[in-house]
């Protein structure tokens, strides 16, 4: 029910729901997917040494899903996050809360792709 006013005005559902909802389903099916593609790789290694596990990072065959599962796992965690700010701050803090968010999963996922850049391109440790 919306008053006369909220009517005029255009107020209402922000027609997001449904939306948010599904790019939730998705990256959690696509980590789900990634996630298994890490462990059974990790556990195919020969060795779980340092050197092993680097000459295997080297492959773009490993980097792009890499990347792709720290781009599906910040993403779900950034809206996971969102649905817990916006239902449970409810006053001005929800803003800064969100900023910090996002500053937080960009940095984050910014770090992890640039290590794993860093490795497949073979710089220096």
């Amino acid at each position: 029910m919306r008053s006369s006013l909220g009517r005029v005005r255009g107020l209402g559902s922000a027609k997001e729901g449904a939306h948010h909802w599904w790019q939730h389903r998705l990256t959690a099916g696509s980590n789900f997917l990634l996630m298994t593609w890490l462990l059974i790789s990790i556990l195919r290694q020969p060795a779980y040494d340092y050197t092993t596990m680097r000459l295997w990072m080297e492959s773009a065959w490993v980097a792009i899903p890499m990347i792709l599962l720290v781009l599906s796992v910040f993403w779900h965690f950034r809206m996971g996050l969102q649905t817990v700010i916006e239902d449970y701050q409810h006053d001005e803090s929800r803003v800064v809360f969100m900023i910090l968010l996002n500053f937080f999963v960009v940095g984050l996922g910014a770090i992890a792709i640039v290590s794993i850049l860093k490795i497949t391109f073979g710089a220096a440790a």
